[in-house]
C-alpha cells in the first residue's frame, strides 16, 4: 500500500513539473509580443495592457480564451490569430518569462 502511495505521488510531482512553462523558451518565443505590449512587457501603448510581472496562470487562461474565441472585445480581433498559432506549451513558456519579470522596469 505504502509502494503505490509513493509511486502515486512521485507521478503527481512529476506531471507538475511537465505542466510548467519554461521561461527561457518563453523569452524566444516573445518577440511578436513585445510589439504591443513592450520589450520589457510594459506596453508603451495606453489600450494594450503589460505583461510583466502578471501571474502565469491568468496569461495563459487569457491566452487559452482568445484562441478558443470565448474571450470577446476591442483587443480580440488582434489576439484570437495571434493566440491561434500558440500551443498550449507555448502558452505556458510566454506566461512563466512575463510572470518573472519585474513589472516596474
Amino acid at each position: 500500500m505504502k509502494l503505490i502511495l509513493v509511486a502515486a505521488s512521485l507521478l503527481m510531482l512529476s506531471t507538475a513539473s511537465h505542466a510548467a512553462g519554461d521561461a527561457a523558451a518563453g523569452k524566444a518565443k516573445a518577440a511578436t509580443c513585445g510589439a504591443c505590449h513592450g520589450a520589457n512587457g510594459v506596453s508603451l501603448i495606453p489600450n494594450y495592457p503589460n505583461l510583466a510581472g502578471q501571474k502565469a496562470d491568468y496569461l495563459v487562461a487569457q491566452l487559452k480564451a482568445f484562441k478558443s474565441g470565448e474571450r470577446k472585445g476591442a483587443n480580440a480581433a488582434i489576439m484570437a490569430p495571434m493566440s491561434a498559432a500558440l500551443s498550449d506549451q507555448d502558452m505556458m513558456d510566454l506566461a512563466a518569462y512575463y510572470s518573472e519579470m519585474d513589472a516596474a522596469k
